[in-house]
């Protein structure tokens, strides 16, 4: 991390230890997205029992996970930025918690809204190519074979409901999620969840999708599951924001 240029002298309303706090967040970067408390006491010069309490009170507060040994930032961090986010659209609202669902679970993850009876996608992590078809920004595959349609139908009125799928949009709509198992093509799972605008509305869904070589359904419901949710639940905060402003 480079050192910091000289500034003004802090005027008597400057708060040390929050200036300390941002300091410990802005050490982490694309170089140096996991860090052991000493590396991170190393680029910001505090000591290591220092850097500890903010590590741990930034983690208590939710911006940063630790393993017990490597440190890194959650997507929460991106609230700090709401300001800057209020003139941005879904898909890039979404992108950047997409990309850190991606870096956490190392699968491609997206984001689709429902157009008649396909999915188009409006943005998109991919880590490698997982189907036979590449998925580009404007794909579409029909809504009743993917997770993120079935999550989108789910949220649509029941007499527009498949008489076939009527039993798993129902169980979809109950649990908040939808895993697809090889339906859309051999090998693939992914598995989805619904974004919400500030009135509870369904508008678009975000998946995890790998290969059943990658993702075991156990893997899946242990790992994919819950962190698929955090995030929607991360970007769910970010468009009651934007919509506030």
């Amino acid at each position: 991390m480079p050192a910091a240029k000289p500034g003004p002298e802090p005027s008597g309303q400057f708060v040390q230890s929050l200036a300390r706090g941002l300091e410990v967040i802005r050490a982490f970067d694309g170089e140096n997205p996991r860090m052991t408390l000493s590396d991170l006491a190393g680029r910001t010069g505090l000591t290591r029992a220092t850097a500890r309490r903010f590590l741990l009170t930034l983690a208590e507060l939710g911006y940063v996970t630790t393993d017990g040994k490597l440190f890194s930032l959650t997507p929460r961090v991106l609230e700090l930025g709401f300001s800057y986010l209020s003139g941005l659209s879904l898909p890039e609202i979404a992108q950047p918690h997409l990309e850190a669902l991606s870096r956490e679970l190392d699968e491609s993850t997206s984001a689709s809204v429902l157009d008649n009876d396909a999915i188009v996608y409006v943005a998109r992590v991919p880590t490698r190519r997982i189907m036979n078809v590449g998925i580009t920004i404007g794909t579409r595959f029909p809504a009743n074979v993917t997770s993120m349609g079935r999550v989108l139908l789910a949220a649509e009125p029941e007499d527009r409901w498949p008489d076939a799928l009527h039993s798993a949009l129902a169980e979809v709509r109950r649990q908040g999620w939808a895993l697809v198992d090889q339906e859309l093509e051999h090998g693939l799972r992914s598995i989805a969840a619904p974004l919400h605008s500030a009135d509870g509305t369904v508008i678009a869904a975000i998946n995890v999708s790998s290969t059943t070589a990658s993702a075991t359904l156990e893997r899946i419901a242990d790992e994919f599951r819950p962190a698929l949710l955090r995030t929607a639940v991360l970007i769910d905060e970010a468009l009651r924001q934007v919509s506030g402003r």
